[in-house]
């Protein structure tokens, strides 16, 4: 029987670099690192991870052409370096406070912008991972506007956290709002971006042969964030005052993994 050969090192990172989460890390990372007293160095890191990745990627896949987000994150990172370098104590006390939510809400603008002018961003990431003869398939473009929708609500959802606990509790550092929640968002679309596809593919698999396996259960998709209730509820142990919401967390998480994972054995 013949076997594929495993993938050599430099497919691997070209697979990784051609991943549409790639172009989202540096706005992951200066989302969860900017805050009172850390805007210099969340700017710093993520205009770093910018240069890093849109080099690498460049040196890796010598054809791959540049992508709207690569742009985005060049401009908005540098510009804010150049910003944040130049402001008066006044204006950087305010990004320190708000910045997190203006990356967010500019990504949200780029995920539903991209929509809304027929080019989600992840379909220029998508394009370079198949064959032409699919890039204009309805499934595959169809496919492409939800990963990029799913994509702009998590960070439409770290947004409005994020605001809350600026603009309403007054506290930046809330663990929930300034943590759980924009990191429960974010997860579950890198979860959704890895479990979807599958998905599509199962789907035309077994409408173009019946006897095929089944689309992958939605209980894939929920059973590794399940297990992410375990150490939420550890963190709200730790950071919070309200030490019967942890142990509530921990054991919900424990009790719905075990659920999730039982019915995706007996299917």
């Amino acid at each position: 029987m013949k076997t594929e050969a495993p993938p050599t090192n430099r497919g691997a990172v070209a697979g990784l670099l051609e991943n549409p989460v790639v172009g989202m890390a540096p706005w992951i990372v200066f989302s969860l690192l900017v805050g009172p007293g850390r805007f210099e160095i969340a700017v710093a890191l993520a205009l770093a991870t910018t240069i890093v990745l849109v080099a690498a990627g460049r040196i890796v896949n010598r054809g791959s052409s540049w992508k709207l987000l690569e742009l985005a994150d060049v401009v908005f990172f540098a510009v804010l370096a150049v910003v944040g370098a130049l402001a008066s104590e006044g204006t950087l006390h305010w990004l320190e406070t708000y910045a997190g939510e203006v990356s967010n809400l500019a990504l949200v603008l780029i995920a539903f912008g991209s929509m809304a002018f027929r080019m989600p961003f992840t379909l220029q990431y998508a394009r370079e991972q198949v064959d032409p003869a699919h890039w204009h398939t309805p499934a595959f473009v169809r496919a492409n506007y939800v990963i990029t929708g799913v994509w702009g609500l998590a960070f439409l959802v770290a947004a409005v956290a994020g605001a809350y606990g600026d603009l309403v509790l007054h506290n930046p550092n809330n663990i929930w709002t300034g943590w759980i929640i924009q990191i429960l968002a974010i997860m579950a679309a890198l979860r959704f971006t890895e479990w979807y596809p599958e998905v599509v593919r199962a789907r035309a698999r077994h409408a173009a042969d019946s006897s095929a396996p089944e689309p992958p259960h939605l209980t894939g998709m929920l059973l590794p964030l399940a297990g992410l209730l375990v150490p939420v509820g550890v963190a709200v142990l730790i950071f919070d005052t309200v030490w019967w919401l942890g142990v509530a967390l921990i054991v919900a998480g424990v009790l719905l993994t075990k659920a999730l994972a039982g019915r995706r054995e007996g299917r």
